[in-house]
């Protein structure tokens, strides 16, 4: 099992030639491709839906990791897992039944994950932390792409991960918002392993696998 992954964010990518950029990352390592879904609702942008979700799964071999910025997740769970999500992500604030939609998402063939908005205490998702596979902290408000690192985040990912280390759990602790290569090394002093990264990856300079590259570098040094 690899020690940290990088998960290029297709928000950033260009749509127009979103099969051809996540080939490319793939080529260039990437772990895993993150996807934003966003309803409108429970987050201010609308973004994508099961259909892009099967385009990606026909694009790549890589994981899919979908994470579910929406409202009443349980209504589309069978969908985006039909679609090839490989791990579905729910937010704790749209869940009253987190447990069962945990359970729900594990049946399904899927990895189950948490996240939590900045605002939300890392406590909120303690009765989920013995059935997750991976837990995600938002570094940013969720919504757009581009926001700047909120550093006072840190501090929840350092509790999550003694949560994680106590229970003795092998989840994955993910990291999505501002992730560059002058962000990625705090978040992992904090404790994060999984790091998402749109801006960083799809608008870098130099390109995607350089990108990709600058990540790798800054996380190991």
């Amino acid at each position: 099992m690899k020690s940290y992954i990088i998960a290029p964010s297709i928000l950033s990518a260009d749509f127009t030639r979103l099969g051809e950029q996540i080939a490319e990352a793939e080529s260039a390592g990437a772990d895993w491709i993150h996807m934003d879904v966003m309803d409108g609702h429970f987050v201010p942008n609308l973004t994508m839906g099961p259909v892009v979700v099967e385009a990606c799964r026909r694009a790549t071999s890589l994981p899919l990791d979908v994470h579910l910025m929406i409202e009443h997740p349980e209504n589309l769970l069978e969908a985006f897992a039909q679609a090839g999500a490989s791990s579905l992500i729910v937010h704790v604030e749209t869940c009253p039944d987190i447990t069962g939609t945990l359970k729900t998402i594990r049946s399904l063939g899927c990895k189950a994950g948490v996240t939590l908005n900045p605002a939300t205490p890392a406590s909120d998702i303690e009765p989920a932390l013995m059935l997750v596979d991976q837990v995600l902290v938002m570094t940013v408000h969720p919504g757009y792409s581009g926001q700047e690192f909120m550093p006072e985040i840190l501090i929840k990912v350092a509790e999550i991960r003694r949560r994680l280390d106590e229970s003795h759990s092998p989840a994955w602790l993910e990291v999505d918002g501002g992730i560059t290569a002058a962000t990625i090394s705090r978040v992992r002093e904090a404790g994060a392993n999984a790091f998402v990264a749109a801006n960083a990856i799809f608008h870098h300079p130099d390109g995607i696998a350089a990108g990709i590259r600058s990540l790798r570098k800054a996380v190991t040094t």
